[in-house]
């Protein structure tokens, strides 16, 4: 008995749409994440312009308090609501490592691109100044950037920009390196199109999408650096409103009990990076999805 023959595939009929490519894993993590940087934007908007924080309010009578109906993330050492500090402290880390990343992107974009696309002894240069930036262990380099300046938000974004351009420059130059040998990149340099309105017409639209998720990812990566910086009392002054602030001094608070003075605002770090992290796999996945077949396999 012969097994029946099977259908043969339909063909798209041409100037049909294509069919949506299938789903790789669960969606529940995205939007998961995505609900969580809504609620923590809302938070970040909204608190600061409806509940004035005094920077320098002491009240020595509500401090070390527990997590209660008035207070519910409680207080630190010198009575200061810790769930209200943790939204302006978010609000102050995320501003400066926005800031910080934006200038990381567009010093490393710029290297990138000039290292791609003037190709041969000068890309050989630009890159090994980039080896040598990225040999230097980040924090070090920072720390010994910030030292040179008086605590500030603007020292902070210096030192993060110096250190973190690495990253852009080789994603810039490794795109521009790939975009050149496109027959598009080709005809129009075969046209007489100049290097700028090359790069300016057929480089940059497509270097964009790149650059834009590399800036997002940089984001939590410039808080974690604010942070670290402000932990060991060379970011933000001392009494502004900062994740790294509040972690350094609830560690003395931790013998006392505490444990809500450092637990809340290393919280307050730790689930938005993990939730940009979720939404830049994602989005890169989308971007690249030839990558992610690759990865699967």
């Amino acid at each position: 008995m012969t097994a029946p023959a099977t259908a043969p595939a339909p063909v798209p009929e041409p100037g049909a749409a294509p069919s949506r490519r299938p789903r790789t894993g669960p969606r529940w993590p995205v939007r998961l994440a995505a609900a969580v940087l809504a609620a923590l934007g809302l938070a970040v908007l909204l608190v600061p312009p409806l509940v004035q924080l005094d920077q320098q309010l002491v009240d020595l009578r509500s401090a070390g308090l527990p997590p209660s109906f008035e207070h519910p993330l409680g207080t630190d050492q010198v009575g200061r609501d810790v769930l209200l500090r943790s939204v302006y402290g978010l609000r102050v880390s995320f501003l400066v490592g926005l800031v910080a990343a934006l200038v990381s992107m567009v010093i490393g974009g710029l290297v990138g691109l000039a290292a791609g696309s003037l190709g041969g002894v000068p890309d050989r240069l630009i890159m090994r100044v980039v080896d040598g930036f990225t040999s230097v262990p980040h924090l070090l380099f920072g720390i010994f950037i910030v030292a040179m300046f008086s605590p500030s938000p603007v020292a902070v974004v210096v030192s993060v920009g110096v250190t973190h351009w690495t990253t852009a420059a080789r994603i810039v130059r490794s795109e521009v390196l790939s975009l050149r040998s496109r027959p598009f990149v080709e005809a129009a340099i075969s046209g007489g199109a100049g290097r700028l309105r090359v790069v300016r017409r057929h480089l940059a639209p497509h270097l964009a999408p790149h650059l834009l998720l590399a800036t997002v990812l940089m984001v939590p990566h410039a808080i974690w650096h604010e942070t670290a910086l402000s932990f060991l009392g060379l970011g933000l002054p001392a009494h502004l409103a900062s994740l790294g602030n509040m972690i350094n001094d609830g560690q003395r608070s931790l013998l006392a009990g505490d444990w809500w003075s450092s637990l809340v605002p290393g919280l307050f770090i730790l689930v938005p990076t993990l939730a940009v992290a979720v939404l830049g796999q994602h989005w890169r996945d989308r971007l690249n999805p030839r990558l992610r077949s690759e990865l699967s396999l």
